[in-house]
C-alpha cells in the first residue's frame, strides 16, 4: 500500500512526528532498523528520561545558524510537552536547572509515544533497515531488503552517530548527500574529555572524585559538577562545555567557585600558621582533590609567604588544562553538526531543494545543552514537520 508519509527512524523525533502527522488524516509507516523503537529513549536521563527542560531558550543551542531554531521551539513549547506527559498518567519532578524527569522509568515516554501513534492510526515497523531512497514522478520510493514501499513525502528522523551500539549510524548524513543537501561535519558533543599522558599522571589518581566547578572557554561557562575519570574529565560541566570545545583549545576551571580561597588561606595563616595548605582547601574541596592541589609545596602555612598563599589559591580559581581529545561518539550523548540548516525551512524542515523530503531531530546542525534540550529539539522539529508533510 503506497503511504502519504514515510518516517526513517522510530527514535524520540520519528515517533512523535508519526503520530501528529497521521492525526492530519496522512497514511503514515514508521521504519526503524533497530528491532524495537525508542532505544535511545530508555537510556536517557539514566532510564528515567530527561524529556525536556522548563528553561528552553534558542541560545541554549549550537548551530552555524543560531536563529535556525526558534520558529520550532516557539511553536511547540515544554508546557505542551509536559501536558500531554500528564494527559498519560505519568508523574515526574524536576531535578536540577529545570530538567524534568519521570518518576518511574523512561519506558514509559516510549509507551506513550507508541500509543499516540497506535491511536493515530501510524504504522510502526521495526527490523526494517532502509537500503534506499529514490525521488520518482509521485514522491519517493524507499527500498528495504525485500519490499519497496512509495510515499508522497519522507521523513528523515535517523539521528546522529552518537552511541554506536545502540545501532546509531550516519545514514541521515549520507542520505542528504545524496540529494545534494549540504552537511556539516558531525562531532562528538555532550562527551567526556580525555587528558594527555603527562596530564593523567598527574590527575588520573583522583578518578572518582567529583567537584562543583565552573568550567569554560572563551565567555562561555557552566557552573556543575566535574568529574576526574582514568582516562581524563566528566561530569555534566565537562560534558556541556565540550559541546564548544575544538580540539587545541584549553579550558579554564574554576575548582570552587563562589569562593575566595586566597583570602581563606591568609585569614587561616593568622589563626593556625601550623595548619597546611591541604587542610584549609579540604574545607572547600574533596580531601583527595586537596591534597593533590597542595602537593606541590608541602611546607605548612608559616612556612609560606603571603604571595605564594595568594597565588595558590588564586591558581585554583583559574586552572587551565588542555584536554587531548573527547571520548568519541562512543560516549557522546549527541551529534553535533549534521544536515545544513541552510538546506532546509525552519518553518517545516523541509528540504528546500528536494521539496516532500524532511530531516528533523539529532540528524540536523541544532546541538542542545544537557538537560533535557535535545529532547525538547525533537518534539519541536518533529511537530513543525508533522503539519507539513
Amino acid at each position: 500500500m503506497p503511504y502519504d508519509v514515510v518516517i526513517l527512524g522510530a527514535g524520540a523525533a520519528g515517533l512523535f512526528c508519526a503520530f501528529h502527522t497521521a492525526r492530519r488524516g496522512r497514511r503514515v509507516l514508521v521504519l526503524e532498523h533497530n528491532d524495537r523503537p525508542g532505544k535511545k529513549i530508555l537510556i536517557s536521563g539514566g532510564g528515567r528520561c530527561n524529556f525536556t527542560n522548563l528553561d528552553v531558550r534558542p541560545e541554549c543551542f549550537l548551530s552555524a545558524n543560531k536563529h535556525f531554531a526558534k520558529s520550532a521551539l516557539a511553536r511547540y513549547k515544554p508546557g505542551e510537552f509536559i501536558a500531554l506527559v500528564e494527559r498519560h498518567g505519568i508523574a515526574w519532578h524536576e531535578k536540577t536547572l529545570g530538567q524534568l524527569f519521570c518518576d518511574d522509568s523512561a519506558q514509559q515516554i516510549v509507551d506513550m509515544l507508541l500509543n499516540e501513534c497506535s491511536g493515530a492510526g501510524a504504522v510502526i515497523q521495526c527490523d526494517s533497515p532502509v537500503s534506499s531512497v529514490t525521488r520518482t514522478p509521485n514522491g519517493f520510493t524507499v527500498r528495504l531488503r525485500e519490499e519497496s514501499i512509495e510515499a508522497a513525502s519522507v521523513v528523515v528522523a535517523t539521528g546522529g552517530p552518537s552511541i554506536p551500539k545502540l545501532g546509531a549510524t550516519g545514514f541521515a548524513y549520507d542520505l542528504a548527500r545524496q540529494f545534494d543537501i549540504k552537511v556539516i561535519a558531525p562531532r562528538p558533543a555532550l562527551a567526556p574529555l580525555t587528558l594527555n599522558a603527562e596530564d593523567l599522571r598527574i590527575w588520573s589518581p583522583l578518578s572518582g572524585v567529583a567537584a562543583t566547578v565552573r568550567a569554560g572557554i572563551g565567555t562561555r561557562a557552566f557552573d556543575e559538577r566535574m568529574l576526574f575519570t582514568h582516562r581524563g574529565l566528566s561530569g555534566p560541566a565537562i560534558l556541556q562545555i565540550s559541546s564548544y570545545w575544538e580540539p587545541g583549545q584549553t579550558l579554564q576551571i574554576d575548582l570552587a567557585p563562589g569562593q575566595d580561597i586566597a583570602a581563606r588561606l591568609l585569614a587561616q595563616k593568622r589563626e593556625n600558621s601550623r595548619a597546611f595548605p591541604r587542610t584549609v582547601l579540604s574545607q572547600y574541596l574533596p580531601e583527595r582533590l586537596a591534597v593533590t592541589w597542595a602537593s606541590g609545596d608541602p611546607r605548612p602555612l608559616f612556612q609560606m609567604t603571603d604571595a605564594a598563599l595568594r597565588e595558590l589559591g588564586e591558581e585554583l580559581h583559574r586552572w587551565r588544562i588542555t584536554p587531548a581529545g573527547t571520548e568519541g561518539f562512543e560516549k557522546a550523548e549527541v551529534a553535533a553538526g549534521g544536515v545544513d540548516t541552510a538546506e532546509l525551512s525552519s518553518q517545516t524542515m523541509e528540504a528546500k531543494r528536494s521539496p516532500g523530503l524532511y530531516f528533523i531531530g539529532e540528524c540536523v546542525d541544532v546541538t542542545g545543552w544537557l538537560g533535557g534540550y535535545n529532547f525538547q529539539w525533537a518534539w519541536a522539529s518533529a511537530f513543525a514537520a508533522a503539519q507539513a508533510a
